[in-house]
Order: structure tokens, then C-alpha cells, then sequence
């Protein structure tokens, strides 16, 4: 469901600035610090994000959300074994995820709270995708798909990832909670950054359990919206509607937008879908937009934009998601326009936002 958070994110300007001063730093202390030692930090980033999807799998840091704790009352509470949870939580100490008190008992960290389950905005679902041993598996073949340009993820199960999660419960129910917990994130940073309340009728294709769907609809109060996605996914969508006290303005329907997707939308929303395919499978899902939409409606992209060259940006990594699972790529504001001039639609702005999403818009283009 679309999460709040108390905190009102900060304007796009001003993260920008925050990002080119972090950015700089980052050079001064590369230029500074051994280059060897520099490596090795880098390389232990795995490490890292393994720790963390342990403590969160493990509900180390939901745990913590009532007050400091020893490692040993973690144990218990969690069932693992105390020294190995003290090391484990000592190691996410010295990352900023928890801090430990003068009396021995470790505390949620601004960071550390941010992965309890229940926490605004929690990036917990994210990490229990990322760190899912069969999502480890595919990064774990990236070579075969630098070497091949094919997705890892379809040489590993055998179809493609989308096919293999209608498969696998576990993996599917994760991914799923994961791309509403990016959504979560989206809404925080898209909202203020974006007016949809001009609009009538808004339809988000492969909108999941609808999370952006209901935070646009409880700010374009006068519009009816209509979630579309596979029906194992919508079948899902009920609970976050109801929850946002949106679903008597929502019509659920499930369908592929490989064959089709609901007419007459002023507005099609498509939140991370395009990135997920390649050219040919990304210009089917356009082009069926642009058979629906109605003529003067607005197409609205929410993706990782990629700035040009080769500047810091999560994106960057993200590109790499796709090369092992998915099979698409993340895509820089010139190669979107290029990419809906041949499905048919004219890009109008990319609007940037306080996080690392952005919103591409784009129109019809009428013969």
C-alpha cells in the first residue's frame, strides 16, 4: 500500500546538488586513499548486501524497533545463535545500519530503521529480493551474460524470468512485493514532482498491486483509474486498494500487454516495465499504447533515466539487472524519445525527481 513518509522529500534540485557534492568527495578520497584499499572496500560490497538481507530475513531489524537490544536477546528472539549474531550485527554497525551503545546493546541506526518491515517507505522487501539465493544465482553468472548478451536468468531456469516466476510462489510473491516497495519509493519522489490531476481516466499497464495507482488517484481525486497486469498479479491488488480507500474508483483487469491493454485511458502509466525488455518486446507494449490511448492522452514513463556519460547513478547497476534477468536495459533520456518515436509517440520532457527516478512524457503523434 502507498506509505507516507513523515519526512517531505527534498526538492529535485537540491539532491542533485547533494549528488554532484557527494560525487566530488568520492574523487577527492579516491585520489587520496590507495587505490588497492579503495578496490577492496568495492569488492566487499557483497558482503555487505548479504549481511543485510540475513539480519532482515532473520527479522533482526524489526526487532530492534522497540529499543536498544543485546545480540544475545536478539538470538533468542529470532532463533540464530548469539555469537554468531553478534558478529553479524557487529558488521552492520560498522556500516551504519546499527550502532552499538557504551552498555554493549545495539540500536536502529536512520539507516537500519528504513529496513524494518513495517517502516515508511521500507526498502526490507527490496533486500529480500536482491538478496533471494535464486536472484543471487542469476548475478552469480553475470560473466555468461557479459559473454553472450543473454539473460543468465533464462539459462539457469530454463525460460524467461517472467515465465519462471509464474512458476516459483516464493520468488514470484517476493519480486512482487519488492517492485511495491519501489513503488513506495516512487510515489514519495514522484508526486511533488508531477500533477496527474488533469486527467480522467488513468491506466497503470503492469501496474502490480497497484500502489502508484492508488497515490496518484488520492491526488487526482476526480479520476478513475484502471490497474491492468497479469491475473496472478492483480489478484493481489485488493488489500492496498482497499487500504488506500481507493477501489471504488478502480477497475481491476488482468491481460497481457503483449496482446492488449484497456482503451480510452487519458493517461497511461507504466512504473519500471519498459526497461524490463528488449527493443522488439518494448516497441509491442508501446505500440499497443498507442492503439488504446485515447488522442490527445499522455504517456508517462517512471525509469531510471540514465544521465549521459558515465556519471554516479543507480541506474548504472540496475542495467546489469537486466542484462542477467530480464533481458532489457535502462535507457537514457535521447534513446527513450528514440525509442517512442517508433512506437508513435512524440516525447514531450523527462521530469526529474528527488530520487532516482524520473518520469518520461510523451504524446501521440497524429498523421
Amino acid at each position: 500500500m502507498p506509505v507516507a513518509n513523515a519526512q517531505k522529500p527534498p526538492p529535485a534540485w537540491l539532491m542533485d546538488g547533494i549528488g554532484r557534492v557527494r560525487e566530488g568527495l568520492s574523487q577527492i578520497r579516491q585520489a587520496v586513499v590507495p587505490p588497492n584499499l579503495t578496490v577492496f572496500e568495492m569488492v566487499q560490497g557483497s558482503w555487505l548486501t548479504q549481511a543485510m538481507y540475513v539480519a532482515s530475513k532473520l527479522g533482526i531489524f524489526d526487532a530492534l524497533a522497540g529499543g536498544p537490544a543485546t545480540a544475545d536477546d536478539i538470538a533468542r528472539r529470532v532463533g540464530a545463535d548469539p555469537g554468531a549474531t553478534f558478529r553479524l550485527m557487529r558488521a552492520l554497525a560498522g556500516n551504519s545500519l546499527l550502532k552499538q551503545e557504551r552498555d554493549g546493546r545495539f540500536a536502529l541506526t536512520r539507516l537500519g530503521d528504513a529496513l524494518r518491515s513495517d517502516a515508511p517507505g521500507s526498502m526490507a522487501p527490496m533486500l529480500q529480493f536482491v538478496g533471494h539465493p535464486k536472484h543471487w544465482e542469476h548475478w552469480g553468472q553475470l560473466l555468461y551474460s557479459v559473454q553472450t548478451g543473454k539473460t543468465s536468468a533464462e539459462m539457469l531456469r530454463g525460460m524467461p524470468v517472467f515465465e519462471y516466476l509464474e512458476t516459483d510462489r516464493d520468488l514470484a510473491e517476493v519480486f512482487n512485493n519488492a517492485m511495491t516497495a519501489v513503488s513506495a519509493m516512487a510515489i514519495e519522489t514522484l508526486m511533488p514532482a508531477y500533477d496527474f490531476s488533469r486527467f480522467k481516466t488513468i491506466v497503470d499497464v503492469g501496474g502490480g498491486h497497484g500502489a502508484l495507482l492508488a497515490a496518484v488517484l488520492q491526488q487526482a481525486t476526480d479520476a478513475q483509474g484502471v490497474l491492468f497486469d497479469l491475473p496472478s498479479v492483480v489478484a493481489g491488488a485488493g488489500s492496498v486498494l482497499d487500504a488506500a480507500g481507493v477501489s471504488d474508483r478502480i477497475t481491476v483487469t488482468g491481460g497481457s500487454f503483449f496482446e492488449a491493454v484497456p482503451e480510452g485511458g487519458d493517461a497511461y502509466l507504466l512504473k519500471t516495465i519498459i526497461h524490463d525488455w528488449d527493443e522488439d518486446s518494448a516497441l509491442v507494449i508501446l505500440r499497443n499504447i498507442r492503439k488504446a490511448i485515447d488522442p490527445a492522452g499522455t504517456l508517462a514513463l517512471i525509469e531510471m533515466v540514465l544521465p549521459e556519460g558515465t556519471a554516479h547513478h543507480p541506474g548504472m547497476l540496475l542495467d546489469l539487472e537486466m542484462l542477467v534477468a530480464a533481458g532489457g536495459q535502462e535507457r537514457t533520456g535521447a534513446q527513450y524519445a528514440d525509442l517512442l518515436a517508433r512506437a508513435g509517440f512524440r516525447q514531450t520532457r523527462v521530469v526529474s525527481t528527488a530520487g532516482p527516478m524520473s518520469l518520461v512524457e510523451a504524446v501521440p503523434v497524429h498523421d
